[in-house]
């Protein structure tokens, strides 16, 4: 892989106000606190954590359809988000988003062609007939027949609607693609028919993937490095098969400890994750997982950094848990 990053993120945040009687503020939903992280052209990135942790607004921050309080990201070696700047209108297409629900972003009255046909409008200057031989044939990528264009998305799959998804922003010829849970809510099947459709879709296209999942399994099957968030930001970060096999950080074993695994021993048997993650808007001081870490020593009022080479963790009892 080359060396330099497809994408890099520095110190990224993304603040939301909470607002009280009146419409007053009253505090900050603190959703992402400084994440940096690097990721290589042609890699697959994991980012795994528990609900709230941060996960879809990272995505959603990287893609712009949220506004950064702080940070910047850099897309191919530029600067494309930052507070107070406008984000350059060719990064939209080389840069997509796979929202959770496929369903949603798909306008219930418009034909599949008539969504299929919408970007490469916006996007480019192609004819008509140019436009329909393009949709055709990222259709057939994507294992769709023609006869669907006709159709709307309530007479769809799910995992059809996943497969117009995918159809709709490669057309565009993007280079990195955000996923957001794209397994959710498949049948086991189905799931396997999707992924593979992916590691396809990733080689065809010579696609770069940030994999944002809660299950453990697929991460570990379609990834190539993993990054795991906790309240806002990355707790560690390492290839895939380490990490899973030797995690440094607390959370992370007990992350693995609550996957459920047919036959055979867990590695991280009988540490079990307890309690809830704080308010984001009450984050305690020091490291954050402390309130819930079976771990937790005094120097943990002092907040860790991610420290290491290829596998990094914000643990100060990390050769500890190893």
């Amino acid at each position: 892989m080359p060396e330099a990053p497809i994408l890099e993120l520095h110190g990224l945040t993304r603040h939301f106000p909470v607002r009280g009687l009146l419409n007053r503020r009253i505090g900050t939903l603190r959703a992402l606190d400084g994440v940096d992280l690097a990721v290589r052209e042609g890699e697959v990135l994991g980012i795994v954590g528990e609900s709230g942790c941060g996960k879809s607004t990272l995505g959603k921050t990287i893609m712009g359809i949220h506004a950064p309080t702080g940070g910047e990201v850099h897309f191919e070696g530029r600067k494309v988000a930052a507070p107070g700047l406008e984000r350059p209108p060719e990064v939209r297409a080389r840069l997509q988003y796979v929202y959770q629900d496929p369903g949603a972003s798909l306008d219930p009255s418009w034909s599949l062609r008539r969504s299929l046909h919408e970007p490469l409008v916006i996007h480019t200057g192609l004819p008509r007939a140019a436009r329909e031989a393009r949709i055709r044939e990222i259709v057939a990528a994507v294992g769709l027949p023609d006869a669907h264009l006709d159709l709307y998305p309530h007479e769809i799959s799910g995992g059809q609607q996943r497969r117009v998804g995918l159809a709709r922003i490669l057309a565009l010829g993007p280079r990195l693609v955000i996923l957001d849970e794209p397994t959710s809510g498949l049948d086991v099947s189905v799931q396997a028919a999707v992924l593979t459709l992916f590691r396809n879709l990733r080689a065809a296209f010579n696609l770069t993937y940030l994999f944002i999942s809660h299950d453990l399994a697929v991460v570990r099957s379609m990834c190539d490095r993993v990054a795991v968030m906790y309240l806002g930001r990355v707790v560690e970060i390492g290839p895939v098969a380490e990490l899973f096999a030797a995690p440094k950080h607390p959370y992370t074993r007990a992350l693995l400890a609550a996957a459920p695994r047919v036959g055979g021993p867990r590695v991280t048997e009988g540490f079990i994750l307890q309690g809830e993650p704080p308010d984001p808007s009450r984050i305690p001081e020091g490291c954050r997982f402390r309130a819930r870490c079976p771990l937790a020593a005094p120097v943990c009022a002092q907040e860790p950094a991610l420290e290491g080479s290829a596998h990094q963790a914000a643990c100060w009892r990390a050769e500890e848990v190893a």
